[in-house]
């Protein structure tokens, strides 16, 4: 792959990972969500929803929708989920859902087509086969999907049946994610998530067999009581499986946040710290680079041939809430309890509790909750921002051109800070483009962090999960 290196020759001191290991965002959106009002309700994105309309109407939207459901809780996990086993809660949120899509939909006027769609939780196939189509109807009768959309979800091969991957494949859908973690018996004992090799191979062979385009793997490092040695294991395994694209998440240690992470410390399990956390991510990427992936943004892999990876090269690579795509909408639609939208230069979220969502919609209200209205200055930002997440460079001609300012003077305090960085090795600075190095990609966090000027001070519960 074009431009590729390894972590193997940088220098990753024990020094440089003191200095830069501090709380940070992760920059799924730029302003970040701790920054948003509570005074930002439905009225206000009833508004930009109708502007949306109005003003990109040959526009595709992106579409989300969050299924909160799962059978049983993995302690690690920071998403916003609704843990039961009573089957009888589905028929409700769907109908809510639904009402939501309708409620929006009227609101846009005559916009309707989508380039993406991605169901995400929670747990996606906690729904039957048939309440899956009966989702994907809702969708359909309000939107039309194009031809050629992403259509991914996320599953959890331990619940998901060869049923549930026939009917996704029937609806369209082109993309599967499975949610993995730690193949090592003592991490899935410490998280709560016994999952077997056999049954997550079964899943991916099952999928391709369906035809699914693109078959992926989420796994995570710096979990409870992982070591290099046991994730070189998992990693064996899935490198066999050959994904298509692999994330490599960094555990969020928040247990002030998520209280079940507080049970691996009362329970005396061995977090990994800043320095064993790097050489688990290290000795991943070492292994992934030399398996024919190549690193995209700073948690994900592809295979040289994958679409990601010719973006990544070329340039345009995008990110929103579902994470790097090359289909980027202008807008995204988000249903479902927690969805975040992002509309015509705002952020929309909505009610993050199943009783508080249908108490909304049942009284024809959109269940918005708290957002933000993006201003210029944020916008060129996140420009900023997401150049460097995405693609590791920054061309500053582009960005004066798109938002009509003088890089170094507006940026000059930025720039400055930057020259630390540069000694670090982190970043390349010259008169045009800001180059972060082979190096630089393991803290672009910490890079993206200067160019946050809303960023929240750290007391003593920091909102940010660490950035090593």
């Amino acid at each position: 792959m074009a431009g590729e290196e390894r972590f193997a020759g940088a220098a990753v001191t024990a020094e440089l990972l003191r200095k830069y290991d501090r709380p940070g965002p992760r920059y799924t959106s730029y302003p970040t969500v701790p920054v948003w009002s509570g005074s930002f309700g439905p009225a206000d994105y009833e508004r930009r929803l109708q502007r949306a309309g109005r003003e990109a109407r040959d526009l595709p939207f992106s579409l989300y929708v969050h299924v909160p459901f799962c059978a049983s809780l993995c302690f690690y996990c920071a998403c916003n989920v609704v843990v039961t086993r009573r089957r009888e809660v589905v028929a409700p949120y769907l109908a809510h859902v639904e009402r939501e899509i309708e409620l929006v939909s009227a609101r846009i006027g005559e916009r309707r087509t989508a380039t993406q769609l991605h169901l995400g939780g929670g747990t996606p196939t906690y729904l039957a086969p048939a309440e899956l189509r009966r989702l994907v109807s809702a969708l359909r009768a309000r939107f039309q999907i194009l031809p050629g959309a992403e259509m991914a979800i996320e599953v959890d091969p331990r619940v998901t049946t060869r049923a549930h991957l026939e009917a996704l494949s029937s609806l369209g859908f082109n993309r599967v994610s499975l949610g993995v973690q730690d193949f090592s018996p003592r991490v899935q004992r410490a998280v709560n998530r016994r999952q077997s090799e056999e049954e997550t191979r079964a899943a991916a062979d099952t999928a391709r067999a369906l035809g699914f385009a693109s078959v992926n793997v989420d796994l995570m490092y710096g979990l409870p009581e992982q070591t290099e040695e046991d994730f070189a294991r998992t990693l064996d395994v899935v490198l066999d499986l050959r994904p298509d694209r692999v994330a490599l998440f960094s555990y969020a240690h928040l247990p002030w946040l998520k209280p079940a992470q507080a049970s691996f410390e009362r329970k005396g399990y061995d977090l990994p710290g800043a320095e064993r956390k790097f050489a688990i991510f290290r000795a991943a990427h070492d292994r992934f680079l030399s398996a024919g992936y190549g690193q995209i943004g700073m948690d994900h892999f592809a295979l040289a041939e994958d679409e990601l990876a010719r973006a990544r090269d070329g340039g345009y690579l995008f990110r929103n809430f579902q994470g790097y795509t090359v289909r980027p909408a202008p807008d995204s639609l988000a249903f479902g309890v927690t969805g975040i939208s992002d509309v015509a230069g705002c952020y929309a979220q909505s009610a993050r509790q199943l009783e508080e969502y249908y108490r909304f919609l049942d009284n024809g209200s959109l269940p918005v909750v708290r957002g933000c209205e993006v201003t210029a200055e944020d916008a060129l930002r996140r420009d900023v921002i997401l150049g460097l997440l995405c693609n590791f460079t920054l061309d500053l001609g582009k960005i004066e051109e798109r938002h009509r300012i003088a890089f170094a003077e507006h940026f000059a305090a930025e720039l400055a800070q930057l020259r630390d960085f540069a000694a670090d090795g982190l970043v390349k600075l010259s008169a045009r483009a800001i180059d972060v190095t082979p190096l630089g990609r393991f803290f672009i966090r910490n890079v993206c962090m200067v160019f946050d000027a809303r960023l929240p001070r750290a007391g003593d519960r920091p909102l940010f999960s660490r950035t090593v």
